[in-house]
């Protein structure tokens, strides 16, 4: 199995930043691609950034230029730092990571249990 631990979110003003953790652990053969999606209240999850093994990234187009995705390949940990946060980006911020146990193996979606952003003066 792969847990996923996010930590990082809180509170924070219009304009401001905030930087997401997450750590993988587990008996870990390979982690494909890792990444943030989020939800807020009343509507559907949505993903916000992800990082492959290689690094290549992905962004969705509300956050595009706000957010930076990166990752610690060595230490199986993806960070998000957000910054001039908007208060349309309070969420919940979920951690997910395509990950395989074993070598051949397809890899298999893993969730975080979230951490809550809230933007607001």
């Amino acid at each position: 199995q792969v847990q996923l631990v996010e930590s990082g979110g809180g509170l924070v003003q219009p304009g401001g930043s905030l930087r997401l953790s997450c750590a993988a652990s587990g008996s870990i053969f390979s982690i494909y691609a890792m990444g943030w999606y989020r939800q807020a209240p009343g509507k559907q999850r949505e993903l916000v950034a992800a990082i492959t093994s290689g690094g290549s990234t992905n962004y969705a187009d509300s956050v595009t230029g706000r957010f930076t995705v990166s990752r610690d390949n060595a230490k199986n940990t993806v960070y998000l730092q957000m910054n001039s946060l908007k208060p349309e980006d309070t969420a919940v911020y979920y951690c997910h990571a395509i990950a395989t146990l074993f070598e051949g193996y397809s890899g298999m979606d893993y969730w975080g249990k979230g951490t809550l952003v809230t933007v607001s003066s």
